[in-house]
């Protein structure tokens, strides 16, 4: 049994929660109001804190970072739309003997769907690629971490890529991105894999955020688990998980 720490009480963050204590971990939980600029991420408070996971925002997550990982914390962070800061932050956790995971998507099936696509896009060179992902109306990334981790798979894979910034959108590559934002769709990415001659469709939806929240803290136990300091992303973590 470990003492998790919850950064965030949005919905995504509300399901960690959830699980954390189905899966008979003790539990705390700061919300964004609490924690101004980090301002609640103290040596006291964090003593007792085995692992902290970080569902906020993208404005949020990086001034957690930049006070937990100077104290040589262990942080899952499941937000997304901070990765220009992933270089400084990565940094910052190696100089401290931190440790951070970061994912796009904390889903199991979605890093399968991940691995599908990657043999697709090898395997079909020459198709047109195309990717649709369809979120709830309050997501504020566009478009989605999930899809910008597909695009960036498929286009490695088929031989497309090109230099660009880490996680920079590029609309115009051959792999492009269609965003949709609706009610409250937990998360929907659709690959097209089409020729003159024939058309393949991969696709993941989820139906709630429990998958997410179910990976999330399954990486969290996994991290605490681990001795070593470090810096991962979820993808080569999910394996060692399923």
């Amino acid at each position: 049994m470990s003492n998790f720490l919850v950064l965030g009480r949005g919905k995504t963050g509300s399901a960690v929660a959830q699980v954390v204590r189905q899966r008979g971990h003790d539990l705390q939980v700061v919300t964004s109001e609490d924690n101004h600029g980090g301002r609640a991420l103290t040596p006291g408070f964090l003593a007792s804190i085995d692992v902290v996971v970080d569902f906020t925002t993208p404005e949020a997550v990086v001034d957690n970072l930049r006070m937990l990982l100077p104290q040589g914390a262990k942080v899952v962070v499941g937000t997304t739309g901070w990765y220009a800061a992933l270089p400084e932050l990565a940094a910052l956790a190696e100089a401290h003997g931190a440790s951070l995971l970061h994912g796009t998507n904390y889903s199991l099936g979605v890093q399968a769907f991940f691995r599908a696509a990657k043999q697709l896009a090898a395997a079909l060179p020459g198709y047109a690629l195309e990717i649709e992902e369809t979120h709830h109306v309050t997501k504020k990334d566009v478009p989605s971490g999930t899809a910008l981790t597909l695009q960036r798979i498929v286009q490695q894979a088929a031989g497309l890529a090109r230099e660009q910034t880490a996680w920079q959108f590029a609309p115009e590559s051959e792999a492009p991105i269609t965003s949709h934002r609706e009610a409250d769709a937990a998360g929907l990415h659709v690959l097209t894999l089409s020729s003159p001659e024939e058309v393949l469709t991969l696709r993941h939806e989820a139906f709630s955020r429990m998958g997410f929240a179910n990976g999330a803290v399954r990486a969290a136990e996994w991290l605490v688990a681990r001795e070593a300091p470090g810096v991962w992303d979820f993808a080569d973590v999910a394996t060692e998980l399923s």
